[in-house]
């Protein structure tokens, strides 16, 4: 099954509210550890997919701005580090403009899916802010140091076209097609075999912080266990049985 999580403030731009940060953090735990979700979407309502924090609200929240700023970091960031550790794969349907925190939510996925009309900024700069919802973690394994500084201290728009250049996202699709070819790929991932996405999931989330040793060991481990477990086996059944493998019957290992 694709659990379909969908930010929901058209009006603000989707602007990221203690409401909303505290909703996102308490689905995403839910579809982490719902045994029938096989892979996440996460896109959003209206024209733009994120604009990051509610800026008028923080405007008006004078010397509690900190008390409400940790307000929203806190399930924001809860919900962020849900999708990286999860142990299912996250497709994010970037359907219009991203800003800000919601430029974490957006890079997040395993497969980012842009619309044509989208485009990216870390906005932080323009009002005084230093960033947050993972962009300084995220942006520099993603495209590297150099063309993160730039982004985060001169903020600097990126188009559609010119993020998937950079390697920022995954591609590029018409707007009118994002919808389908967003729900095809996260079926596409659901009907795949979990055990080995959520493998491949924490090898490359470890990428960075292992020796070449370290990481090869937890390869050959990983690797072992899927080719022992029942979807390793049905592949393997699968491909001498000139067959299509059905993971989903397999189960996980």
């Amino acid at each position: 099954m694709v659990a379909t999580l969908t930010l929901d403030s058209p009006d603000t731009g989707n602007a990221i509210s203690v409401a909303m940060a505290e909703q996102l953090a308490l689905r995403a735990s839910e579809v982490a550890s719902d045994p029938t979700v096989r892979s996440v979407l996460l896109t959003a309502n209206g024209r733009f997919f994120c604009v990051g924090g509610d800026v008028k609200a923080i405007g008006a929240a004078g010397e509690s701005v900190g008390v409400l700023l940790g307000s929203i970091t806190t399930p924001l960031h809860a919900a962020i580090a849900t999708f990286l550790h999860m142990e299912k794969p996250l497709v994010v349907a970037v359907n219009g403009p991203v800003a800000g925190g919601g430029l974490g939510l957006a890079l997040v996925g395993d497969i980012v899916l842009t619309a044509m009309s989208a485009h990216f900024s870390m906005a932080y700069t323009g009002i005084g802010f230093s960033p947050d919802g993972a962009s300084t973690w995220l942006l520099p394994r993603l495209i590297g140091l150099r063309r993160s500084q730039e982004l985060a201290l001169l903020n600097r728009r990126l188009s559609s076209d010119e993020a998937v250049s950079i390697g920022l996202v995954t591609r590029v699709v018409p707007d009118a097609e994002l919808p389908l070819e967003s729900r095809s790929v996260a079926a596409t991932l659901a009907n795949g075999p979990v055990g080995a996405h959520a493998a491949i999931r924490r090898l490359l989330l470890s990428s960075g912080e292992l020796s070449p040793e370290d990481q090869m060991e937890a390869e050959a481990r990983n690797v072992g266990l899927q080719a022992a477990g029942s979807e390793g086996r049905e592949g393997v059944a699968a491909f001498t049985q000139k067959r299509k493998p059905d993971f989903s019957a397999a189960g996980r290992a």
